[in-house]
């Protein structure tokens, strides 16, 4: 470990404000914990970019982090396209700073002599994808720490393709960041090559949403919909979309509509946990409605609740969303010829339901490490292929490719068209989806997440890891084991002939244990949280639709089992 004390010391120098200095001074003397817990490593680039506590010290989010990190992905630009006019644009969401922090990265950027685009007003992460091409930007970064608690905020990178950095970028621009001391840093601005930006790029963006969300489904006018931006930056953009789409039954949730960092109205700003909706969903038993939307702050993610059979609004997974979606967009290419070149795309903890639906139409498949990053490389590596629509289990969903990343803007209106157009046939987008279980085979899946905080939390984490490997799993629920995929070292291992297989993805530290009865359990350290996920999937037949709650309570039973057998609960 490295000499904390002297690592703060150096920011008891001129390089550092008064503030930094004397909040620095402060810890040395009182408080050695905290001084710790501040300076004992570097913050670093995980699956979503570099996101962490805001405050002093080299393992937080400041201007000085963030100044080093621009000042690396400067130089780094500079030698990539040594001889173009470097653009970038940055956007950044409603949490605290992020304002002052995006201007500290715009300057640093100009300081630099690269042009930058920088959003005058809070903007979605989608957009800021969707702005890096069509504003023929290098580069493009966002300031936001997505659903995580008020405290935090990061730092997103996005390349020339719309999507976040990944291998070689994302090694080399890591390397050239750690080759800056941040008297490096340059933070004198060159202002007139700070271009402010909102207006032009919102409507280039709400027409590219609404081009590939709206599929004129019928029954607009009377399909009810509660929506609510839980304080976030969709705000900007999703009602805008319902509306050009024709949605005119849409109830805003005033009371989380107003941008607020603090998120005052919930515990969690994650619409993947039914207590942030909780007031939406309140809203739509009131006036009978339809369909909830609820987005994280940066609206890559979302959460729906739809009516379930006995008519109570009820929160589906991203799983299920997923698998609706990319259903709806199979229809929607089936009705105008499928050519063959098509493929769909998920990550290897989503459910494995998704490679059955695609077999079903006779499209590509393909999965790729957690993280919409993947996903957008899959877009660059085969351009010959034409992606129609993905997403994972962590309630995120991209329509087509003029986003490069998960997309809560057009995913909210291609929900609303699937709910819309049900209702019109005398469906519902509940009843669609059990429809899909029959046709697909019945899939249920489950997270369990535990927060592990601080040095300590994080060598508990890589402990568990490490027992799971030297100690595998030989059943779940009494079905025995034939397969183990370790990402980590790139190894299938089927457990029934020895055989080992390589995995052709990059490393990862991933581990999923598939047993006789299709039965799945994946494990790994979160990217972007003091975490580490367990993710479940059962499955089994479901013969026609009058048997899916007894079937469906049979699968989430065997579920509990498994995870009370792993001593998760």
């Amino acid at each position: 470990m490295r000499d904390i004390i002297t690592t703060a010391k150096g920011w008891l120098t001129d390089t550092f404000d008064s503030n930094a200095q004397e909040v620095v001074q402060r810890l040395i003397d009182n408080d050695p914990e905290e001084l710790k817990e501040r300076f004992y490593k570097d913050l670093e680039f995980g699956t979503g970019g570099m996101r962490g506590i805001m405050g002093i010290g080299t393992n937080r989010i400041n201007k000085y982090t963030l100044g080093k990190s621009t000042q690396g992905l400067s130089n780094y630009l500079k030698k990539v396209y040594p001889d173009e006019r470097l653009k970038v644009v940055i956007a950044y969401d409603c949490r605290h700073n992020s304002d002052t922090l995006a201007q500290t990265v715009a300057e640093v950027f100009s300081a630099n002599g690269i042009k930058v685009y920088l959003f005058s007003e809070l903007r979605t992460t989608p957009e800021l994808s969707f702005a890096v091409r069509h504003l023929k930007c290098h580069a493009g970064v966002v300031l936001t720490a997505s659903h995580n608690p008020p405290e935090y905020n990061g730092y997103k990178v996005y390349w020339t393709d719309g999507g976040q950095i990944v291998p070689p970028q994302d090694a080399e621009i890591i390397g050239a960041i750690n080759t800056v001391s941040f008297d490096d840093i340059k933070f004198t601005p060159e202002n007139s090559l700070i271009q402010k930006i909102d207006r032009d790029v919102d409507e280039a963006f709400i027409e590219a949403s609404v081009r590939n969300g709206n599929f004129d489904a019928d029954g607009k006018s009377n399909f009810k919909i509660v929506f609510t931006s839980l304080h976030g930056t969709s705000i900007t953009a999703i009602p805008e979309v319902l509306k050009r789409a024709g949605y005119e039954n849409v109830t805003i949730i005033e009371e989380q509509a107003t941008p607020d960092g603090s998120f005052p109205t919930v515990d969690s700003p994650n619409p993947e946990e039914p207590e942030a909706l909780e007031i939406a969903l309140k809203k739509a038993e009131e006036i009978g409605a339809d369909m909830v939307v609820g987005t994280d702050p940066d609206s890559d993610r979302l959460g729906i609740a739809v009516r379930n059979l006995e008519g109570d609004m009820e929160l589906l997974n991203g799983n299920q969303t997923m698998l609706l979606m990319t259903k709806y967009l199979l229809d929607q290419r089936k009705k105008t010829g499928l050519k063959g070149d098509e493929f769909i795309a998920t990550t290897i903890v989503s459910t494995p339901m998704l490679e059955g639906l695609a077999e079903a139409y006779g499209v590509g498949f393909k999965t790729a490490l957690t993280g919409f990053k993947w996903i957008a490389k899959m877009i660059e590596d085969y351009p010959e292929e034409d992606f129609v629509g993905g997403g994972e289990e962590s309630f995120g969903f991209m329509v087509g490719d003029f986003v490069r990343d998960k997309d809560a803007v057009t995913s909210t209106l291609l929900a609303c068209e699937i709910g819309s157009e049900a209702k019109a046939k005398g469906s519902s987008f509940y009843k669609d989806l059990i429809d899909c279980y029959v046709d697909y085979g019945f899939y249920k899946e489950k997270l369990i997440s535990l927060t592990k905080k601080g040095i300590s939390g994080a060598e508990e984490i890589k402990q568990m890891m490490v027992d799971f490997k030297e100690n595998p799993i030989e059943t779940l629920d009494g079905s025995k084991v034939i397969r183990i995929d370790d990402y980590n070292t790139s190894t299938s291992s089927d457990l029934t002939t020895g055989e080992v297989e390589t995995i052709d993805i990059p490393k990862s530290n991933v581990l999923i244990y598939t047993t006789e009865d299709g039965t799945r359990m994946a494990a790994r350290p979160s990217g972007t949280e003091p975490k580490i996920k367990f993710y479940f999937s059962v499955n089994t037949d479901l013969q026609n639709a009058d048997d899916f709650k007894k079937v469906g309570r049979e699968l989430d039973d065997k579920i509990t089992r498994i995870i009370e057998e792993l001593k998760l609960s």
